[in-house]
């Protein structure tokens, strides 16, 4: 009878024991799956991150905005050749000469430069404007589509030249750009009509250059 006692004691024990480990196991593993649960909640956090406010968008609409701005009507170049003036019409109208004088001013711009702006005094030019070398004359200061004279634009000279004094056009370089050249000339037109381009208002000193004038 003891030793039966004995061993249903023990066997009591072990069975209250191992209650215990099995309690601590669950336990145990709850923790642990409480512990990865966390753990992977936190990952998710991690490998889903709020997005930050941008403003690449803000910053490169302006740009944009201005690059579209500077682009829209923009005059086609246009491809000077000797003798031909069919661009007139845009670049008269934007230089502010009226319609009315555009035929006349067509026939003085032909005869003064054959319609390359890049033309100075005595240069000669090839079909396309390239200048090709000089003749002997000296009328060097004359510019461009209309052959300004330097008496206009040049400081250097003696008395008030309009042009520099007025409206700040002072070099040839700015008088070989076509529309300041047209725009200069309209200047001139308004003060004097066409008698800048005209030889028989000229006086006598050029008398036999009347005769060939238009």
């Amino acid at each position: 009878m003891r030793n039966e006692t004995v061993s249903q004691t023990k066997t009591k024990v072990n069975k209250r024991t191992m209650s215990k480990l099995n309690k601590n196991k669950r336990i145990i593993g709850y923790i642990l799956c409480i512990y990865f649960a966390l753990g992977l909640g936190s990952h998710l956090v991690l490998a889903s991150p709020v997005p930050a406010k941008s403003t690449s968008a803000t910053q490169l609409a302006p740009l944009v905005q201005l690059e579209i701005k500077n682009t829209v009507n923009k005059p086609t170049a246009i491809a000077f050749k000797h003798g031909d003036i069919s661009w007139l019409p845009q670049l008269a109208a934007e230089a502010g000469w009226p319609k009315r004088t555009w035929k006349r001013l067509g026939t003085i711009i032909l005869r003064e430069s054959g319609g390359c702006p890049n033309r100075i005094g005595s240069s000669i030019v090839d079909k396309n404007c390239n200048i090709t070398g000089w003749t002997k004359a000296t009328n060097k200061s004359d510019s461009g589509l209309l052959q300004i004279n330097g008496v206009n634009w040049d400081p250097k000279r003696d008395g008030t030249q309009l042009l520099c004094a007025e409206h700040k056009i002072c070099t040839q370089e700015q008088l070989l750009d076509p529309v300041t050249n047209l725009a200069a000339g309209y200047i001139l037109y308004q003060k004097a009509g066409w008698d800048p381009w005209d030889p028989c208002a000229w006086g006598p000193a050029y008398a036999h250059r009347c005769k060939k004038s238009n």
